[in-house]
């Protein structure tokens, strides 16, 4: 009997990592890490670290006890707004333990799979935005984000980064149960029209990343030309468009929502530390060309996760 190979999973508790497990449970005996206490998912092949990313010296020594097939690293600091003043913490989580993964994983001759953001763009413009444009980020958040990127890159590993941009899901904080929070106290809501880019689910991100590791870690293929691949959602909306969208499904589906109207507002009406990128489009067609696989629309994504979060409900 071959062994499963072992992947190992950081950040298993967040949107992506939680879904990652779910779809490499039964396939892989995955080694999931999380500096949170316990995990959302448990499977007999799921063994669980808790492990601390800002403590470099654990994070090598992760990679060296688990002897992975494979790195997958949806774990990150996402907190945009609180990284303007926590920048260290970010760049430790995501710089420094991205490098220390690549380099690892180099060591092992094994490849890393990473997630990063369309935060790494300015965001000016309206075309949606390739592999190879410029970057520009505007917080701190980004340029943690697009530093991580250029240390994988730097180890010599063997790696594919995902670029994607408004991750949500049934599971963790996110847009959608934000708002359905809100829309369930309030009758009027205030959201942003003129920032645009394309909602992304968690589950979409780990099926595209599954479908990925088929033909890699269970079939022997190289993982991919090392690079940067955009991955998110067909189709763009803005954060307007978007809760619109989340009421107008969410009121069908029987969701106990008092809103009534859905104000649209422009960026400066609502001020965070953090500037967002207003052009948040990424164009995902190197990702389709390399791996032959076409992302979901976000209003499917959407579909899923309401359906989800209706039967979690009751």
């Amino acid at each position: 009997m071959i062994a499963q190979p072992r992947i190992l999973v950081t950040g298993a508790s967040g949107q992506v990592g939680e879904k990652l497990l779910r779809e490499l449970a039964g396939r892989a005996t995955v080694i999931a890490t999380d500096i949170a206490p316990t995990l959302p998912f448990a499977a007999p092949d799921v063994e669980y670290r808790a492990v601390d990313l800002t403590q470099a010296a654990a994070v090598q020594d992760l990679v060296r006890s688990v002897k992975p097939a494979v790195i997958v690293n949806p774990a990150a600091y996402t907190a945009v707004d609180k990284a303007e003043s926590e920048a260290e913490t970010a760049r430790k989580v995501n710089v420094d333990a991205v490098r220390i993964l690549g380099e690892e994983a180099r060591r092992l001759g094994i490849g890393v799979v990473h997630y990063s953001t369309d935060y790494v763009f300015a965001g000016d413009g309206t075309k949606p935005w390739r592999e190879e444009d410029p970057t520009g980020p505007l917080g701190v958040y980004g340029q943690t984000k697009l530093d991580g990127e250029l240390a994988l890159s730097a180890t010599g590993a063997t790696h594919v980064i995902f670029r994607t941009s408004w991750v949500f899901s049934d599971h963790g904080a996110n847009f959608v149960k934000t708002m359905l929070r809100f829309g369930a106290e309030r009758e009027l809501m205030k959201v942003v029209a003129d920032q645009i880019g394309a909602p992304t689910s968690a589950g979409m991100l780990a099926r595209m990343t599954a479908r990925v590791l088929d033909r890699t870690v269970f079939f022997g293929a190289p993982l991919g030309p090392s690079g940067i691949y955009h991955l998110a959602c067909a189709g763009e909306t803005s954060w307007h468009g978007f809760a619109a969208a989340i009421f107008a499904k969410a009121k069908a589906l029987g969701f106990p929502l008092k809103v009534a109207a859905v104000e649209p507002i422009p960026t400066e009406a609502y001020p965070t530390p953090a500037r967002r990128p207003k052009n948040s489009r990424l164009d995902c067609a190197k990702f389709t060309k390399t791996f032959g696989i076409a992302p979901e629309s976000w209003e499917k994504a959407l579909d899923d996760v309401l359906k989800a979060l209706r039967a979690q409900a009751g």
